[in-house]
């Protein structure tokens, strides 16, 4: 192998996704940079490869590239996360930074992410998207919703049922897939509108939130009227603004409308 940095994606849940270049290049790296070696010692293991790990992780990522750097010049090394594609929400973008600055080659063994195979399996529009990580707070859904695409977040089990609360409350007029632990045994694609959601079992397992486009049809008298309710307290001018875009109304229609409501 050349030297310098691999980038190796990983499978995201069924280890036999593991694709054939990327064994290959986990088997004949110097060293593979990893997040958590007991997550990826299994992977090894099934593999029937022995190489050698370093951790890699969030906590310790700024004080060990330049060390890694010193390596690249004369080592492979391939660095992976514990599942899917390095960097998406994980650890080594700061690598990666580091050795283009460098001038140390970069090569790419590709492999599956979480957020485009759920984005797949929601049949939402996937012609324009935004992944955003994941999820924050009520504060931040309101500016995201202000993108009209398709939106993509992770989310944990623990806090899934309250963002579909927040969900409800922000972008009631907006379907929802939860699509949780995908390849493996329990994969499942649950979609609905978010206040329908809320009466579920809470899923277990690792999840991903796709939140399909606004609809660009005008909405309902009453779909309306919840929308005035949940920007109450904003200035007219804002919250006018913000319901003409998400109610498909023009601004007119909505500043009477937030009038009308005050």
């Amino acid at each position: 192998m050349q030297r310098g940095l691999y980038i190796v994606g990983t499978p995201i849940g069924n280890l036999s996704d593991m694709a054939p270049r990327a064994t290959e290049t986990l088997a004949n790296a110097d060293l593979i940079l990893c997040e958590d070696s007991r997550i990826t010692g299994k992977l090894l293991h099934h593999l029937g490869i022995k190489g050698k790990m370093e951790v890699f992780a969030d906590y310790n990522e700024a004080e060990k590239v330049a060390a890694i750097l010193g390596l690249l010049r004369e080592k492979a090394v391939a660095l992976v996360s514990d599942s899917g594609m390095p960097t998406i929400s994980d650890p080594g973008f700061k690598l990666v930074r580091a050795a283009r600055e460098h001038d140390i080659q970069v090569h790419m063994v590709p492999g599956a992410t979480a957020l485009t195979s759920a984005l797949v399996l929601s049949g939402f529009p996937a012609d324009r998207f935004s992944f955003l990580g994941f999820f924050k707070s009520e504060a931040a859904l309101k500016e995201d919703n202000r993108l009209r695409h398709t939106i993509i977040y992770y989310e944990s089990p623990n806090r899934i049922m309250g963002t579909l609360g927040v969900l409800a409350k922000v972008c009631p007029e907006r379907q929802v897939a939860i699509v949780r632990e995908i390849t493996k045994l329990h994969e499942e694609t649950i979609i609905g509108y978010p206040a329908d959601l809320m009466g579920i079992e809470p899923p277990r397992g690792e999840i991903v939130l796709v939140i399909a486009p606004a609809p660009d049809v005008k909405m309902t008298d009453d779909a309306i009227t919840n929308i005035v309710k949940s920007v109450a307290g904003m200035s007219t001018k804002n919250a006018a603004d913000l319901l003409a875009e998400r109610a498909g109304i023009s601004k007119r229609e909505a500043y009477q409308r937030v009038l009308k409501n005050d």
